[in-house]
């Protein structure tokens, strides 16, 4: 049986900035993964992706900054590199190919149960991220035989499949992504659009994450916001990374020949089933971007930067279908892409520390005595989901940590 003091499952941005936040305060612990580090960016992405954030949002803990070009976009697998190195140059107590079976509380402690032998320990972060799971509607099973089925998680590029119409379900980043790649690929492609947003890649002169990083927008933290629960659902952010900063929107795959219909709500009759709240959808993500655009605007004129950048723009409304479909016959439909968003995977937990729906119940990452939880949305403030919003969260939880074992508060 092993023992350490502190060990975190996981060794995506979350586990290695903890890892590293312990090792600056001498806390004995040990990481694991049930592949390498980062092993979601090596093996778990499509082909094609980049990072939507730029290179300066990407920083892994003890970086100065991101992968190469400040502004630009690193591709996914050249983002993956980045963690062979990081582990190259800090040498953290990795453990890789360790999966964890369960983990329970021990006396004072926890017990994990892993494919190396059982882990004995004082505290526990879990660092296994939001992403683990694609999350997949029920009636997804009702589908045909014949038709495949794809996530996020699992599509590569076009040429996986066969050829054929295929149905992209959900419109946030990944299936706004997926369903372009998909179009010039010269598919016939339906976009079903539930819950989503829209952004300009660039407004007056910057990146748009720019602007919202100097407006603060990313800082609120988890204890003045009204409703939590609506915000951690939020939709990613509808952006697309490329070295010509284009934007990504449903106009512009219209334009491309992509169908749009409603939210998937069923599958009955041999049909899929769309709501009829397009139209609602669409201009819900337009009312919140001018929102944003209005604060961002604020901020600049209250800096007296208005003649330093271009003037305010404001953005044609989105073409919504006079009259989308409610229904497609499934026999018109050769793949599905479920883009319906991701599911931490926290099976391996046996602590009654969940929710009615299963998920983790925490105060900005503080389970219980002892226990963390890392890379779920809005854990303490927007960035918990960014890359390097990874680092202020480690560092908040590590000094918790401290307290817990009576050691000395670290700066």
């Amino acid at each position: 049986m092993y023992s350490t003091t502190t060990l975190i499952i996981g060794a995506g941005q979350c586990g290695l900035a903890m890892s590293f936040e312990l090792s600056k305060r001498s806390i004995d612990h040990l990481v694991l993964d049930a592949g390498r580090a980062g092993e979601s960016w090596h093996s778990r992405r499509w082909d094609s992706l980049r990072l939507l954030t730029p290179n300066w949002m990407n920083t892994l803990a003890g970086q100065t900054h991101g992968p190469e070009d400040p502004d630009g976009f690193a591709t996914a697998r050249r983002f993956a590199s980045e963690f062979d190195n990081w582990v190259t140059r800090h040498a953290p107590p990795l453990f890789t190919n360790t999966s964890v079976n369960s983990l329970s509380r021990l006396g004072e402690g926890y017990i994990a149960e892993t494919n190396r032998g059982a882990i004995r320990c004082r505290s526990v972060v879990i660092a296994t991220g939001a992403c683990a799971r694609a999350k997949v509607p029920a009636f997804a099973s009702a589908l045909p035989h014949r038709i495949e089925q794809f996530s996020p998680i699992t599509y590569r590029s076009p040429l996986e499949l066969r050829s054929g119409s295929v149905l992209v379900v959900g419109a946030s980043a990944s299936g706004l992504q997926i369903a372009q790649e998909l179009a010039w690929s010269g598919r016939k492609v339906t976009l079903a659009v539930g819950s989503h947003g829209r952004l300009p890649r660039t407004y007056r002169d910057a990146d748009i994450l720019q602007w919202m990083h100097l407006a603060r927008v990313f800082d609120e933290p988890f204890t003045k916001v009204d409703d939590l629960e609506r915000v951690r659902r939020t939709p990613s952010l509808p952006l697309i990374g490329t070295p010509e900063r284009n934007d990504l929107n449903l106009d512009i795959l219209q334009a491309r020949g992509v169908e749009l219909v409603g939210r998937m709500m069923d599958i009955r009759d041999s049909k899929a089933q769309f709501s009829g709240g397009l139209f609602n959808s669409v201009s819900s993500a337009e009312l919140k971007m001018n929102r944003l655009l209005d604060r961002i605007d604020t901020w600049i004129s209250d800096r007296g930067f208005d003649d330093m950048v271009a003037p305010p723009q404001r953005f044609a409304p989105t073409i919504v279908p006079a009259d989308p479909r409610l229904a497609i016959d499934l026999t018109e439909i050769d793949t599905v892409i479920w883009a319906t968003g991701f599911n931490p995977d926290h099976r391996f937990v046996q602590i009654p520390v969940f929710d009615h729906k299963g998920r983790i119940q925490h105060q900005g990452g503080i389970v219980e005595h002892g226990l963390y939880v890392m890379g779920l949305p809005f854990l303490r403030t927007s960035r918990s989901v960014h890359i390097d919003g990874a680092t202020r969260d480690a560092k908040a939880l590590a000094r918790q940590i401290c307290i817990q074992l009576n050691q000395p508060l670290a700066a």
